[in-house]
């Protein structure tokens, strides 16, 4: 269904049963995957395409330009996955040419209210961010990451698959993979009880709790953590996703 009072450009190119609401707006470049629903007042803008299933809530502002001041006007992209929901007043802005010219947005994602997406990020599979939690430019989310209310990510901080972001805290340097950070920015352990709901077996998340120890607990420089975090690796490709990150690092990780 279109509503009348929806405003799509003729070049638009909208999938079968694409629902859009009152008083929406598509612009020329956007591509729109079936079943997608719009409600009311959404903007959808510049050069986005989006997969199939996606539910974006009222006053949504979804690829507009970003707030980059170098940003001159130049053709840059967002890419958005299938499944995502998208609440209310969201904001989602394109890339840069100083980075890859393209913000990129997986699949069964939940972005809650007022949360910004700014330009460049990259957010993986079956994340959520809270209500608020912001990302500042070029910042990259794994899957399965979860940010609470009000978080902040600083720009270019990278953040590792399945780790948990306590309400209200500001991360200034990368998180590595499964680690907990509380609501004060420092490293809480690691979030088993996300990894057990996801499946992972006893032994899998003993070891990555070895592998949090090495990092965390017995003094290691990174380099020093790296070099062991590869030597209890073994077979658990866990843990050498730990070490991996962290030898990648170009922030330093959270301490």
């Amino acid at each position: 269904m279109i509503h009348p009072t929806a405003i799509i450009h003729p070049s638009a190119q909208l999938g079968k049963n694409v629902s859009v609401g009152a008083f929406c707006l598509i612009d020329a470049d956007v591509k729109i995957g079936d079943d997608t629903v719009l409600e009311s007042h959404v903007v959808v803008k510049g050069k986005t395409s989006m997969g199939t299933g996606n539910h974006i809530y009222q006053f949504a502002s979804v690829g507009e330009d970003c707030q980059d001041k170098k940003y001159a006007g130049e053709p840059t992209e967002l890419l958005i996955g299938n499944n995502n929901i998208i609440r209310e007043s969201v904001t989602i802005h394109r890339g840069t040419t100083q980075d890859n010219s393209v913000t990129k947005i997986g699949s069964n994602n939940l972005l809650m209210c007022y949360v910004h997406v700014a330009h460049d990020c990259v957010i993986g599979d079956n994340s959520i961010l809270a209500t608020g939690a912001t990302l500042a430019g070029h910042v990259h989310i794994g899957n399965w990451v979860i940010m609470g209310g009000v978080t902040a990510a600083h720009q270019f901080c990278h953040i590792g698959d399945h780790s948990f972001i306590g309400g209200g805290a500001i991360v200034l340097a990368d998180v590595p993979p499964y680690i907990m950070l509380g609501n004060d920015s420092t490293p809480r352990g690691v979030n088993a009880e996300g990894l057990k709901r996801r499946g992972f077996a006893s032994e899998t998340i003993m070891q990555i709790k070895r592998g949090y120890k090495i990092l965390y607990r017995n003094g290691n420089r990174a380099s020093e953590a790296v070099e062991k975090l590869f030597e209890l690796a073994g077979d658990t490709q866990e843990v050498r996703h730990m070490a991996d990150f962290v030898s990648r690092s170009s922030r330093g990780i959270v301490r």
